[in-house]
């Protein structure tokens, strides 16, 4: 008798335990979507309709995949029906702020300049950079996805490794890398004066061999590796999120998602090992070098003593996560800022020829520095309209960790709002019929000229989460386009083929073919 009700307890909890995780399920993949779709839709905002459990993740994915597999398109710079599709069919049939669905979680479109402010200026409100989504979790978190307290403490210590004074001490690496590249493009052009160059992965090793260098000095073929790792993971966990992620997912024992945990292990241990030689070598008396490591090392050392606790300063896990978001954020904004301004120069030859004089102009033929680099006013007006043409990063995201009010809209915990920077660069409300042209001549007096002081041009992004890297990203790009100049004149080849395409960043699918000349 005693069994017996022994067996019917266990299986009535049984039964409530199965029951209450169903009603979990019910309420995540059901419930809650349609609360919060009504909630929106009964303050204004327009979208499309709650579908079971995926939402817009099929149809989105498939128009990203049919938009790469459908070639090459004219050579224009309107480019968002290519790059978001869906986004930018969502927006034209709702309006500039709507929403769709990735899976069972409202993705809410901003495209207003003065909600974007808003969004931007307040990080502890709306702090999370990076989506919730694993397998880019484990491409990079660091800084731009900490929180609160753990946000300030990090920004904070890692602000010095970006001081203008350390940058100084970049600019040798900055110029040793793009010497490598060059000459490489010289021995191509030899035997003959001018020739066809893909010189997308030739940008590709020279931001790689920069932050290399920046980041672990001395140990920049370790870094070579990391670089290469980095670049086999971005393309891994694209694949991984366009074959439609599924919640859960990361965990399943698939050939992929193994090689994804193999990818990120060797990383963390090959990063780990250079950051335990420096604090051997501190630890020694040694003083801290100049790269990126040194300096972040050196800056937490002294964040730590000054409080007399290591709560103030990074652990060494979240040293190794900055030490990757070096990798991804200091080689892709610059890579693809350079390889989208050559090929643009390409076309506008008459910019190019500006450009090139300014160079003279700055520095004749001496080495240049980073002086006469921060004067380059007519390189830095094309670097501001080539990313408001081709941002690296098209879109920002914030998730809402509680109900948060936002001009008259009320968002429900749980929505995830997305910033459409690449829509909002091309709007024609905000830049006029000539949206889509190339004209630097827009920024001659200033960004903030430029966009009548709207938040409506944010590349990298903006607000206290401002990318902390921007003036590394200049000065990098400043340098190699300078040089380039001064070596080599370029047009575009026949045989180039306008694809933009993301994978992490805004990127040519088919490369950038250009004829070079030697000079």
């Amino acid at each position: 008798m005693e069994v017996s009700e022994t067996r019917l307890g266990v299986g009535i909890v049984v039964i409530l335990i199965v029951v209450w995780y169903a009603w979990r399920f019910v309420n995540w993949v059901w419930l809650r979507p349609k609360r919060m779709e009504k909630c929106l839709r009964d303050q204004g905002l327009k979208g499309t309709p709650y579908k079971f459990l995926f939402g817009d993740m099929k149809e989105m994915v498939k128009m990203i995949i049919d938009a790469k597999k459908s070639g090459p398109i004219n050579l224009t710079n309107d480019i968002v029906s290519r790059i978001q599709p869906f986004v930018y069919k969502s927006v034209a049939t709702y309006g500039k702020n709507c929403f769709t669905w990735m899976g069972p979680i409202p993705l809410v479109h901003i495209t207003e300049p003065a909600m974007i402010r808003e969004i931007l200026a307040n990080h502890n409100q709306f702090p999370k950079q990076i989506r919730g989504n694993p397998f880019i979790k484990l491409l990079a978190r660091g800084v731009a996805s900490a929180e609160g307290d753990q946000w300030v403490k990090h920004r904070k210590i890692i602000n010095s490794a970006f001081h203008t004074e350390k940058l100084k001490h970049m600019v040798p690496a900055f110029y040793m890398s793009c010497v490598e590249m060059i000459k490489k493009w010289e021995e191509m052009l030899k035997k003959e004066g001018s020739c066809e160059v893909d010189v997308w992965p030739s940008l590709q090793t020279l931001t790689g061999d920069v932050i290399s260098r920046t980041a672990f000095g001395s140990s920049f073929r370790e870094g070579r590796r990391i670089f290469e790792l980095q670049q086999e993971l971005a393309d891994l966990i694209i694949e991984a999120v366009q074959s439609l992620y599924i919640p859960g997912s990361i965990f399943l024992p698939t050939k992929r998602n193994r090689r994804i945990k193999e990818i990120d292990r060797e990383m963390k241990v090959s990063i780990r090992s250079m950051i335990d030689k420096r604090m051997i070598a501190m630890e020694a008396g040694e003083s801290s070098k100049d790269d990126l490591l040194g300096v972040l090392l050196d800056s937490n050392h002294k964040e730590i003593k000054q409080h007399r606790n290591t709560n103030f300063g990074l652990s060494i896990d979240d040293v190794v996560e900055e030490c990757k978001l070096f990798y991804l954020a200091g080689q892709e904004t610059t890579r693809n800022l350079l390889v989208w301004t050559m090929v643009l120069l390409g076309q506008h030859t008459n910019w190019q020829e500006q450009a090139r004089d300014e160079v003279s102009l700055v520095f004749g033929k001496e080495k240049p520095n980073m002086d006469g680099l921060n004067r380059l006013k007519i390189i830095n007006m094309i670097f501001n309209e080539v990313l408001r043409l081709y941002p690296p990063i098209v879109t920002l995201g914030r998730t809402m960790h509680e109900d948060t009010k936002l001009g008259n809209i009320v968002f429900p915990a749980g929505s995830y709002l997305q910033l459409d920077m690449l829509l909002m660069h091309h709007d024609e409300e905000i830049w006029g019929d000539d949206a889509n042209e190339f004209k630097p001549e827009r920024f001659s007096e200033g960004v903030l000229n430029a966009t009548k002081g709207q938040s409506s041009y944010v590349p990298f992004g903006g607000g206290p989460r401002i990318c902390i890297g921007i003036n590394f990203a200049f000065l990098e790009a400043k340098m190699a386009l300078a040089m380039i100049l001064r070596d080599f004149s370029f047009e575009l080849s026949p045989s180039y083929s306008h694809a933009p395409h993301t994978i992490i960043t805004l990127q040519p699918q088919f490369g950038a073919h250009l004829i070079l000349h030697k000079l």
